[in-house]
């Protein structure tokens, strides 16, 4: 199997991620928001990655910067290519790019039935610190998660752990 590759997200992407975010979402993006979150990236206020295996796209990521936090707003990968690490290859590159950024913390809501996802969340240091009721189209919670001190040298360690695991298995977090 081919590595698999992480680069920025541009609009050339956008095509590409719109099949995966409708066959994930019951909700799903328009091209039109990935493209204004792709302009809002330009200005440093967002961050929006794509993870290719053979120059195909199986999945992408992105946070929203927020003063000295960062929200993970949406990290998929395609129902196909699950269960290789592509999460976790995404949520690396997400952290040390907060971290590269100066963020101290990371937030995100997970629905309250992706226990797959809280799991993967909790290996990166997020700790649960609400619900918000019927946040995903008005019928499911969302737990909200936090990861913070993501500068410290305890984080640093995790994340390191993790990608010595990750690399161990001919993965790499590099963008």
């Amino acid at each position: 199997m081919s590595a698999p590759v992480i680069e920025v997200m541009r609009k050339r992407h956008v095509k590409h991620v719109m099949p995966i975010e409708t066959a994930v979402h019951r909700k799903p993006w328009s091209a039109s928001v990935f493209n204004t979150e792709i302009d809002l990236a330009k200005k440093g206020e967002r961050y929006y990655i794509v993870l290719s295996v053979m120059g195909e796209i199986v999945g992408y990521a992105g946070l929203m910067f927020a003063v000295d936090e960062a929200h993970v707003t949406n990290i998929v990968v395609d129902p196909n290519h699950r269960r290789h690490g592509y999460a976790r290859l995404l949520m690396c590159a997400l952290a040390y790019e907060a971290i590269r950024t100066g963020c101290d913390a990371l937030t995100l809501e997970v629905r309250v039935s992706n226990t797959a996802a809280q799991s993967l969340y909790r290996e990166f240091g997020f700790a649960p610190a609400g619900v918000r009721q019927r946040y995903y189209e008005n019928t499911e919670d969302a737990i909200v998660m936090w990861a913070h001190d993501i500068r410290s040298p305890e984080y640093l360690d995790r994340l390191e752990r993790i990608v010595t695991r990750v690399e161990s298995g001919g993965e790499s977090c590099a963008v």
